[in-house]
Order: C-alpha cells, then structure tokens, then sequence
C-alpha cells in the first residue's frame, strides 16, 4: 500500500515477504507462485498455530487477541532465526491488525507485507470449496477485525481475482526482483 515506502530495509538486510489477508484470500497461493519463482524458504502460518487455536477455529469461535499473540510470536522467531543467517523468507500470515504486523516484523528489519484485498463473496466461495479448519462462518470476524496496511507499513495491496501468474509477476516487480534466489 505505502507506495513511497522502501521495500529493501537495507541493502544488507534479508527480504522476508508476509502475504496477509483474511480466510481465502489467495495469499498461500500467491506466496507459492512467488517461493517457486526465488526459491526462498517458505512458512504457512497455519502451520504455526497451537491445536487449541485449531480447535476453536473448527469450532467456529473466533480468535481473540490473547490466541493469537504466541502464534504471531512464533512466526516472528521462526523469521528472526533466518534473518540472523542471512536468508530471505516468505511466509503466510492473517495479519489482520497492525499490532499483529508489529510483532512479525520483529522478525526482520526488512519485513514487506503484500496484502492479498479483495470481494467477500469470492472468500466465501473459496472457503466454501476447501477442505479446511477455518469455517466460512468466521469470515466476518476477520473481516470486522481487519486494519488495512497503514502508510508507514512496508507493503502493497493485490487483487486475488487476477491470475495467480500476474500476482506473483506484480509482487516481483514491486519489489525490483527478478525471480533469482537472493
């Protein structure tokens, strides 16, 4: 979103790349297409949560603030252990609120949110037609919990209706890479 915002962080900084949005955005789809493209280790933050935050998504309950806090800090080492080493990342991420996208940038200086945005009703489908612990049901709470990318967060704002190809060539471009391994 934030156009005038550099997306380096340093040219001695690793690059770690957070696709955000909310339950069938497209964003493990896009960061897939952009991971096959450089090649750089890749996190699905689902894979992070704790059985109880999957348990109660089944459930239909939303998350609260205090459920979220350990798995957002657990994505945030996870990026840390490799910005110590050196190496870009690319992880997926709700980040719905910008105190949540605080704590994931502790994991980089050079942290670059791409905000998967787009028409509720194509997430519902979407979610509607996979098999997953996140019941359509609970869009709304994502959506009700959901602060847009604010002008002094590193980032970018992509339409999930356009071809997955032209994502990943957007994401790419905005970023001056040129689908090379870092």
């Amino acid at each position: 979103m934030t156009e005038d915002a550099s997306a380096d962080g340093g040219a001695d900084r690793p690059l770690h790349l957070v696709f955000m949005g909310v339950s069938g955005s497209g964003k493990s789809t896009v960061a897939q297409a952009v991971r096959e493209r450089l090649g750089w280790e890749f996190a699905e933050g689902d894979d992070f949560h704790p059985p109880a935050n999957v348990a109660k998504m089944r459930d239909g309950r939303p998350l609260t603030d205090s459920d979220r806090w350990g798995w957002l800090e657990s994505l945030a080492d996870w990026t840390a252990e490799r910005d110590g080493r050196g190496e870009p990342t690319i992880i997926t991420c709700s980040a719905l609120r910008k105190a949540y996208r605080d704590v994931l940038r502790r994991g980089g200086e050079a942290t670059f949110f791409v905000h998967c945005t787009g028409d509720k009703h194509m997430f519902l489908e979407r979610m509607s037609s996979r098999d997953h612990f996140m019941p359509p049901s609970l869009l709304e709470s994502q959506l009700d919990t959901l602060e847009p990318l604010q002008r002094d967060e590193q980032g970018m704002d992509v339409d999930p209706a356009l071809p997955v190809d032209r994502l990943a060539a957007l994401v790419l471009a905005r970023l001056d890479l040129s689908g090379r391994p870092d």
